[in-house]
């Protein structure tokens, strides 16, 4: 719109909407490989195997702590969670020119102002705006040398404004099982009761289990054999 008014300084206000947001959220899982300072191969849960160089100022939740790349150890489950937001925002500026006509070509609907720094500017006159002289509607040819306007002009935008945040969560591999120490067992076998053995001094009042009457009997009759032959001798000598 445009409108002829007094002499003034250039105003311009913006406003902002914002509107309904949508939301997006992406999972990935990974294990981790391979990590050596800043450099961290992880493989993905479709088999893939991915090189990243990840900053010192990403941080991994582990177990519940946050931690850097340079503590992270291979065989660590992760998690990443990426949420990307995206929401439109409508732009409307109020610019509000003034200054004084200093040439005019109504055929290319074009006006020149001299602006308040004494600066000649041209501007385009769209189709759908509003000439108001004099309180009354007009048109491009109906503006002179040397008119005082004022400008009012209504500028609509529409921007998309994303936002992404990412986390990432994980599990530490178990620590290897600590070996069990193996306790020494020692047996003890009870000794025998030593045998009673007799000595010279105190002759065994029994004999044992194991001794019996052959020997006895066998030097009795050894002795009748030999009572025998000697009897047998000494006849055959007297009968001679």
């Amino acid at each position: 719109m445009m409108a002829f008014g007094t002499w003034g300084q250039d105003t311009s206000t913006t406003t902002v909407q914002r509107g309904e947001s949508t939301f997006d959220t992406q999972v990935r899982n990974a294990e981790v490989v391979y990590v050596e300072g800043n450099d961290l191969v992880l493989k993905l849960e479709d088999g893939k195997v991915e090189h990243l160089v990840v900053p010192d100022s990403d941080k991994f939740t582990i177990n519940g702590s946050d931690v850097t790349v340079h503590e992270l150890t291979s065989g660590t489950k992760l998690t990443q969670t990426i949420t990307t937001t995206t929401a439109p925002h409508y732009v409307t500026t109020i610019r509000t020119l003034k200054g004084k006509v200093w040439h005019v070509n109504p055929h290319a609907s074009t006006v020149f102002l001299t602006l308040l720094d004494n600066t000649n500017q041209s501007y385009q006159i769209p189709n759908h705006a509003k000439l108001m002289i004099g309180g009354q509607p007009k048109t491009v040819f109906d503006l002179r040398r040397g008119m005082q306007i004022e400008a009012t002009i209504v500028t609509d935008d529409t921007h998309t404004v994303t936002e992404r945040s990412k986390s990432v969560v994980g599990q530490a591999p178990a620590p290897p099982a600590t070996p069990r120490e193996l306790g020494l067992l020692l047996f003890f076998q009870p000794k025998p009761a030593p045998a009673m053995v007799a000595s010279a001094e105190q002759p065994a009042s029994t004999l044992p289990k194991t001794g019996t009457l052959l020997p006895l009997l066998g030097l009795l009759g050894g002795l009748a054999v030999a009572t025998s032959l000697g009897l047998g001798a000494v006849r055959q000598t007297l009968g001679a």
